[in-house]
This record gives C-alpha cells, sequence and structure tokens, in this order.
C-alpha cells in the first residue's frame, strides 16, 4: 500500500512539473504574433504618426530637425506628434554641415611677333680712287595680351543619417543623405527634402509589392 501511494505521488509531481514548463496557449499566441510583428517586411506601412527626436543641440542639428518636421508635414502622409507615447515610430538621427572654400585660378596670354631686315654694301675703285656705297634696313614688331582671373567659392555640405524605430526598439527603415545644396535651396533644405522623398518611395514600394500581382477580368457576357 506505501508503495503504491509513493508511485501516484511521484507521477502526480512528474505530472505537475510537465505542465508548469508547457507554456500557455495564450502565452504561445503572444509570443507568436510578437516575432511575427518582429518579422513583419512591411512594418514601416503600419506607421502614420511620427514622433521626432532631437538631432543635438547644436544650431546646425536643431536645423536639420526642423526642416525634416517640416517635410514630414508637407507629405500629408505622415502626421508629426510631439507626444512620444502616441507614435507609431520614433525618427532618430545625426546631422553634420561644413563649410569651405574652393580656389579657381583662370589665366590666357597672347603674343605677337614680327621681325625683318636686310643689308647691302658695294666698293669700287679704279686708278687710286675708291668709292662705295651701303644700304640695310631693319623693322621689328612685337604685341602681346595677357588676362588672368582669380576667385572662390564657398561650399556648404550637409549629411544626415536617419531610422525609424518602432515601439519595441526595432529599427524598420533607415537612410543616409548628403547635399552640396541646390539651385533655389541651401544644403540643409535639400537633404532633409531627399530623406523625406526616399522614405515615400520606400513606402510606395511597399505598397506596390503588397497589390495582386494580374487581376482577373471578368468574361464577355453571351447574348
Amino acid at each position: 500500500m506505501l508503495g503504491q501511494l509513493l508511485i501516484a505521488s511521484l507521477l502526480l509531481q512528474v505530472t505537475a512539473n510537465q505542465q508548469a514548463a508547457k507554456p500557455s496557449a495564450a502565452q504561445s499566441r503572444q509570443s507568436a504574433a510578437k516575432d511575427s510583428d518582429t518579422d513583419d517586411p512591411t512594418g514601416l506601412l503600419k506607421v502614420k504618426r511620427i514622433y521626432v527626436e532631437s538631432f543635438g543641440d547644436d544650431i546646425i542639428s536643431k536645423e536639420l530637425q526642423s526642416m525634416i518636421v517640416s517635410s514630414l508635414v508637407a507629405t500629408k502622409r505622415f502626421k508629426v506628434t510631439e507626444n512620444r507615447d502616441r507614435a507609431d515610430a520614433i525618427l532618430k538621427g545625426v546631422a553634420l554641415e561644413k563649410t569651405s572654400q574652393e580656389l579657381h585660378a583662370f589665366g590666357e596670354a597672347t603674343s605677337v611677333a614680327a621681325a625683318g631686315g636686310g643689308a647691302h654694301s658695294e666698293v669700287s675703285g679704279s686708278g687710286g680712287a675708291i668709292s662705295g656705297s651701303s644700304s640695310g634696313s631693319f623693322v621689328a614688331r612685337h604685341m602681346g595680351t595677357n588676362d588672368s582671373s582669380v576667385n572662390t567659392e564657398t561650399i556648404n555640405e550637409a549629411r544626415v543619417a536617419i531610422r525609424l524605430v518602432n515601439p519595441d526598439g526595432d529599427v524598420i527603415w533607415t537612410s543616409t543623405q548628403e547635399s552640396r545644396g541646390a539651385k533655389y535651396k541651401g544644403s540643409s533644405a535639400d537633404v532633409a527634402d531627399k530623406c523625406v522623398k526616399q522614405l515615400l518611395r520606400d513606402v510606395e514600394k511597399l505598397e506596390g509589392s503588397r497589390l495582386p500581382s494580374s487581376v482577373s477580368t471578368p468574361a464577355p457576357e453571351v447574348k
């Protein structure tokens, strides 16, 4: 009798340990859902509201951050929020701008020269009398022009590296852009515009990949 009780007790203990080690169905579903969100290549499509984190305390970083915010708002595709808890993704970035000068020198010279010459001499004598004559000529001309200029050009360059991070801390999108300025705007505005345009292109590419490859057309009605 005692032996049977010991065996039953051991069986109950083993069963309890197995149940404790086995995750519940709810836990399995939550884990699967989390893995699915992490591995989802189209996570960028879920982003509608963006919180833009500070790029830095210097003037250049603040200026580029402000320009990126303006570009995002202008797309009408995303909402920029200052409430971090309400954002679908957080945009983080590092900005750099530098100014350099290039020296341009130009020189051109033209020279024209001409020269000419001639000589003639004659000596004759007869009966102790000697007579002679000589003649000569020479012409030389020279003309030259010289044109040169030196100037410096100021070059502004901006670079920015940004990334979108979801609330779980996973990076879902990155971009690095640089600019040496544009015709009608400075380098900072140009590089901010490039970053946002790249984001829109990547979103549209993902949307296109989710569309069906072919759309079936209905058969014509037979009358």
